[in-house]
């Protein structure tokens, strides 16, 4: 009894003190990269000119939407009549103005999810959706099935206009969420990072279908394909959004702020929800400015006006994220090199291409550039488990652009519906068919969206991370936190 009550006093002085070695803790997640945000910023090269563009558009991109945008500091019309955000930076905050979601994710991260308030501000009267938590992300909701079973897969706004101060009249109701979950009837998406993504819009189509036919000997070992999304018409790259649905930085702009705040613009002229008693502003409620009120000669004193008060909200969105630079890695480390190596020796970088170059471009020094965001661009099959059942262009319900990394290192949630903020399980996620992860939700969703089961094209890969140490396993972690 003395030699057990012995052992048992010596374990609990030493067992602590070996666990906060690591040497008996498994391979995790160290979290955000803490520091400054490394992103956020203009393209260094940019001469006075686009400096003075982007530093205009960066400010209208700050704008805050009321419906009739003469509410003390929310001083932009056009809000609703449905909305999921009434700015761009609430969706499009971490680590900076033009990142991905924010959230209460850790004690370094301190900035709680704004679609909390935003649900009664100004008085408005909707109730906060089970789905968004103040240690969630910014997300949007998507319903798979209309009522008749057709397909949907359109956005459906969390909140409504009824109730505000400025919308006096509208009687619009919220969808009713707590039904279309219980109907298993309801998908996420969050907000995908915008900065650097003008080095993306230059990139020729020739260059990034070479680049995917590059890794097609080796991709096809692991079960890699890859595919396009394309426009319609002309058949070029889509290549903006989770499923790369949208052409352009100007599309991807004009869509989101119809869709995300309300705002009808010269892209998506039509109000959405437009019911009788809710339609307070002229259409489009943002459009290209006639009259420059900023005009006048350099000689009396008064500044010549600029491209950005001449253009619509949308225009300057699109230049804010055009000129933005890329996100900026994190301090390297033989760790992290170590992992950067694994990383490449398993196949994550058959699809996450660490490099691609930009042909010629009417902005300087954003031109013959090679970036790095580790992404093709490209569709690729990601399995029951990531499937969300809905169809946009070319790509199919399992079917999803390769997510760029850059900037990985400081985002807070992780895969298209935000469903995590541990990147390891954000890994193991990718595969639907491998010995860790096959449990009993693959198989609900395998019934849900009618796959096949195994058939993520990352399953091999996955297969490959899995059968690495736990310390190569916290090098690819560590070495993904750094970028």
């Amino acid at each position: 009894m003395k030699q057990s009550k012995l052992l048992a006093v010596v374990l609990c002085l030493v067992l602590p003190a070996i666990l906060s070695t690591g040497a008996l803790q498994a391979q995790h997640d160290p979290g955000p990269r803490g520091g400054l945000p490394g992103a956020g910023g203009a393209f260094p090269t940019l001469n006075a000119n686009e400096q003075v563009f982007f530093n205009q558009a960066f400010l209208r991109f700050q704008e805050v939407q009321s419906v009739s945008g003469d509410i003390p500091g929310e001083d932009s019309g056009g809000l609703g009549p449905t909305f999921n955000g009434n700015s761009c930076t609430m969706c499009h905050a971490q680590p900076a103005i033009g990142g991905s979601s924010p959230g209460l994710a850790s004690p370094q991260n301190p900035i709680p999810n704004p679609q909390v308030a935003l649900a009664n501000l100004d008085s408005a009267t909707n109730s906060v959706p089970s789905f968004v938590a103040a240690n969630g992300p910014v997300r949007e909701a998507r319903f798979i099935r209309n009522p008749d079973g057709s397909p949907d897969g359109s956005v459906h706004d969390l909140y409504t206009i009824t109730g505000r101060t400025d919308a006096v009249g509208c009687t619009l109701a919220q969808p009713d969420f707590a039904q279309q979950l219980a109907n298993d009837n309801v998908i996420f998406r969050i907000p995908t990072p915008l900065f650097g993504l003008g080095l993306v819009e230059n990139t020729s189509d020739a260059t990034l279908r070479a680049n995917l036919a590059a890794t097609q000997t080796a991709g096809s070992k692991l079960g890699i394909r890859g595919s396009f999304n394309t426009n319609g018409n002309d058949n070029t790259i889509t290549r903006f959004g989770w499923k790369a649905q949208n052409k352009s930085l100007l599309i991807f702009a004009g869509e989101a702020y119809n869709v995300e705040q309300g705002v009808s613009n010269e892209l998506f002229p039509n109000e959405r929800s437009a019911i009788f008693g809710c339609v307070f502003n002229e259409t489009p409620e943002d459009s290209t400015n006639l009259v420059n009120g900023n005009s006048g000669s350099p000689n009396n004193g008064t500044p010549i006006g600029t491209a950005s008060e001449m253009l619509s909200d949308t225009a300057n969105f699109a230049a804010f994220i055009r000129l933005s630079a890329p996100p900026t890695p994190g301090p390297q480390a033989p760790p992290t090199q170590n992992g950067s190596n694994l990383f490449r020796s398993i196949g994550c970088a058959l699809c996450h291409s660490p490099s691609l170059t930009t042909r010629a471009s009417i902005f300087t020094g954003m031109g013959g550039v090679t970036y790095h965001p580790f992404s093709d661009f490209a569709l690729h099959h990601m399995g029951s488990g990531l499937a969300d059942g809905i169809n946009q262009g070319a790509a199919g319900p399992d079917q999803f652009r390769t997510a760029p990394l850059w900037g990985v290192g400081q985002r807070l949630f992780f895969l298209h519906d935000g469903r995590t903020a541990d990147l390891l399980q954000a890994i193991e996620t990718h595969a639907d068919c491998n010995g860790k992860d096959s449990g009993r939700g693959h198989d609900q969703d395998h019934d849900r969206f009618h796959l096949s089961k195994c058939s993520s094209e990352a399953n091999g890969v996955i297969n490959n991370f899995n059968a690495l140490s736990p310390s190569q396993q916290q090098d690819i972690l560590n070495f993904l936190r750094s970028l």
